[in-house]
């Protein structure tokens, strides 16, 4: 059943990117369900050339369906990599509104009208957080609780972010949000990406809302985390931290001298 409110109605055109690798088994019931929940929002898979047939499997749906498109990427190249390239061509086809989700069913379509109506209250960035007030997880083991809250406070104290969930893959940007950044210029390809995305936000000085929301572990087909992607993540993040406590130590003495 869908739902809207009165501040979508001004957010102008939204799509939605579902980055894709052997999501086969998934992808044809969440663009189901997205559809039927948000009727006037289009749809934009970025295919890893899946070997399981996923991209073609989208195509199908896509011919019967013009609010469905898939972009066709010729390698397995990252996270980050396939949603740079999803909303470059959003941008490109001149998108108001530029949302991410997770093809695996973790992010419920039916909850997207909460991220919906904080954009249209204003925010620049909206992020579905599992860590705010009201946020929950399902059928998560603690392990991996613990490594999502633990890299969460890190990214906290590390960058000065003041984002409960920076992790969060289930978003909405402006498309003045993404100019402001510079989506070109983003070099992280991998779940760091959405920890980037977030920091380079606040650097602009730009607005980011967290609406809680309530996070489903995936059912079927086989996750893309694993120990050693949380590692490079926080390694990059570690790297961006010094650096910004170093940028931070040269305004200071900066200020001193004027002062």
């Amino acid at each position: 059943m869908s739902q809207s409110s009165p501040n979508q109605s001004s957010l102008g055109r939204v799509v939605m990117v579902v980055p894709t690798y052997n999501e086969a088994d998934n992808i044809e019931w969440i663009i189901k369900r997205l559809r039927s929940a948000q009727p006037e929002i289009d749809v934009m898979v970025v295919d890893d050339n899946s070997p399981d047939g996923t991209g073609k499997l989208v195509e199908t749906l896509a011919a019967d369906d013009p609010q469905i498109q898939v972009v066709h990427r010729t390698e397995k190249a990252g996270l980050g990599a396939a949603y740079r390239n999803g909303f470059r061509v959003a941008l490109d086809q001149g998108y108001d509104v530029i949302g991410e989700m997770d093809a695996d069913g973790s992010h419920q379509p039916e909850q997207l009208h909460l991220l919906l109506d904080a954009l249209g209250a204003g925010a620049d960035l909206v992020i579905g957080s599992r860590w705010v007030p009201g946020g929950s997880i399902v059928n998560w083991p603690r392990s991996r609780e613990f490594l999502s809250r633990g890299g969460n406070i890190y990214v906290r104290i590390l960058l000065g972010l003041k984002v409960k969930d920076a992790t969060a893959g289930f978003r909405l940007f402006r498309r003045q949000t993404l100019e402001a950044i510079d989506i070109d210029t983003v070099t992280s390809t991998g779940y760091v990406f959405q920890t980037d995305m977030a920091y380079r936000t606040a650097q602009q000085g730009l607005r980011i809302t967290e609406v809680p929301i309530e996070f489903v572990e995936r059912e079927r087909g086989d996750s893309k985390m694993s120990k050693n992607v949380a590692t490079e993540s926080l390694k990059l993040i570690t790297r961006w931290g010094i650096s910004e406590r170093r940028a931070q130590l040269r305004r200071r003495l900066v200020g001193h001298r004027h002062a």
